[in-house]
């Protein structure tokens, strides 16, 4: 069972659509080594957990928990990077086009124009070629130890592919969250790698994997610095054994200790997605809109009703 607060994990900074870099973040987010592998992958794996090793469980559930707001983020990250690109100015109730012209022309000229044909410019569930993400990706072997290093070699080439997304464009809608996920794998890196130290193995010096100079990438560098990188979350409502396993000295070897935490410290507020006319998203004639603000007043009206009734402010 699982809730959801309509809030992200990390804000989304503003920056000029770009299309192009949003079909880079594709890869990302439906490629054979994107979140929404490491998500079904991390899930599978404890949701098919067997025996009771029980911290061991937790800890791959936790990540996968995570993931999902990862795969959250990526693709609202790649709906700002392509909203608004063909900038149509036209009214809202009036239908695109009607008069000759073509207010997405620019779309057929796009890497992927499946962003502005299935989709109405948003993510699609496919990585930077347009192939569709496959359930074959996932690994859920059944064995502990397989099961992790499986994990640790999926975080570790994430990580890699999300450094050279990160270099291909200089857009801050992009970098900002690609250089989250870099942090976060990074952290995940770490914590089956101290599940694997537990069972025995010793990785000297060869974690993160990619190894860089963080300055060289300075929004990454800030979250280090903030410590997001040594930070686990198990998300659990009731209780979690995760921190038996995600503790101590960092398998990285670069002297900072790991922490165990209920969830992140700080949540960003979700921007939301305005309307586009000329993608018909959503679709609304002024009567429909008419029943769709009606149905919003009631629900504010009540929310706040209740509210006061029980002696909280609403925001």
């Amino acid at each position: 069972m699982f809730y959801h607060v309509r809030e992200l994990i990390n804000p989304i900074v503003a920056d000029e659509p770009d299309p192009s870099a949003a079909n880079a973040l594709q890869e990302g987010l439906g490629g054979q080594f994107g979140e929404m592998r490491t998500m079904m992958q991390y899930l599978f794996q404890s949701f098919n957990f067997r025996g009771n090793a029980a911290p061991y469980r937790d800890l791959i559930q936790s990540v996968g928990i995570e993931e999902i707001s990862h795969v959250e983020l990526i693709t609202k990250t790649i709906s700002q990077l392509l909203d608004g690109s063909p900038r149509y100015q036209g009214d809202k109730f009036a239908t695109p086009g009607a008069g000759g012209e073509a207010p997405m022309d620019m779309a057929k000229e796009q890497m992927n124009p499946h962003h502005f044909i299935v989709g109405a410019q948003a993510a699609l569930p496919v990585d930077a070629a347009g192939n569709p993400w496959q359930g074959s990706y996932v690994h859920a072997h059944g064995n502990l130890v397989l099961d992790l290093l499986d994990n640790l070699v999926l975080e570790a080439t994430g990580r890699l592919q999300k450094c050279r997304i990160y270099q291909m464009s200089s857009n801050k809608t992009l970098r900002s969250t690609v250089a989250f996920l870099i942090a976060r794998d990074s952290a995940h890196q770490m914590a089956f790698a101290k599940a694997l130290e537990t069972l025995g193995v010793n990785w000297g010096k060869i974690l993160p994997i990619p190894a860089f100079e963080a300055s060289d990438y300075p929004e990454v560098q800030a979250l280090i610095d903030a410590g997001i990188n040594r930070q686990q979350y198990h998300f659990n409502l009731e209780s979690s054994q995760l921190a038996t396993i995600f503790q101590g000295a960092s398998p990285a070897n670069d002297g900072t200790e790991l922490e165990a935490l209920a969830e992140p410290e700080q949540s960003y507020p979700d921007p939301g997605a305005p309307e586009r006319p000329e993608e018909f998203s959503p679709g609304l004639d002024p009567e429909l809109q008419a029943l769709v603000d009606a149905l919003t007043d009631y629900k504010e009206t009540t929310a706040k009703k209740a509210a006061k009734k029980n002696g909280k402010k609403t925001r």
